[in-house]
């Protein structure tokens, strides 16, 4: 196994908590796909939850050396959870095209939470 690609991500957990409160915009529908969603957590624990898979969604790009740019979206990439409670990537369309080119065959992911911030942290491995 070799790595191919890291990533590290942090995201403000109230920052992500005014998104999801706001009257105007449904932002989790635009973000997360319906699995993501299903998988959230009730509120007030929903703002923790979606800043965890949106810093994992970040560090999955920075681990494909292309950042959240041309193929590679936030629809693209989704952060699940396992039914062990564990973060697991699944990628599809570009970021999986991408991730195929370099030769991604592993992902290892860890979400933590510290101090207001959810971060997330990648590896990105093949053969």
């Amino acid at each position: 196994m070799r790595i191919v690609g890291y990533g590290i991500d942090a995201v403000q957990i109230n920052r992500i908590e005014s998104l999801l409160r706001s009257s105007t915009s449904n932002w989790a529908a635009g973000i997360f796909s319906l699995a993501e969603r299903e998988q959230a957590d009730e509120p007030p624990l929903d703002a923790r939850y979606y800043a965890g898979r949106f810093a994992g969604k970040e560090a999955v790009s920075k681990a494909l050396g292309t950042g959240m740019a041309g193929e590679v979206t936030v629809y693209t990439i989704e952060i699940l959870r396992l039914p062990s409670g564990a973060p697991t990537v699944h990628v599809t369309g570009g970021a999986r095209e991408v991730a195929d080119r370099l030769g991604v065959t592993q992902w290892f992911i860890s979400v933590t939470y510290s101090g207001g911030l959810a971060i997330a942290s990648v590896i990105a491995a093949g053969n």
